[in-house]
């Protein structure tokens, strides 16, 4: 199933703007609950739950950015 690109665009709007400040929420709230690690174990950890969390939308964030490919182009080619 390929996702259209304005759907891929409000899939990303809607992930970055509901689903990472829940996902936030939750390390947060399970990283408090465990005692407190050594602060260079801390940062890895928090850095790679960074990271972590974009890799099951990497299919939806690719492309966001660039320019519409299906809009329709006027006569210079834009």
């Amino acid at each position: 199933m390929a996702l259209g690109y304005r759907t891929r665009k409000r899939l990303a709007l809607l992930i970055l703007i509901l689903g990472l400040p829940v996902y936030i929420g939750l390390v947060w709230g399970i990283m408090g609950a465990l005692d407190r690690p050594p602060i260079w174990l801390e940062l890895l950890i928090y850095v790679g739950l960074g990271f972590l969390w974009a890799l099951p939308f990497k299919f939806i964030f690719k492309g966001v950015g660039q320019a519409d490919p299906d809009a329709p182009r006027d006569e210079d080619g834009r």
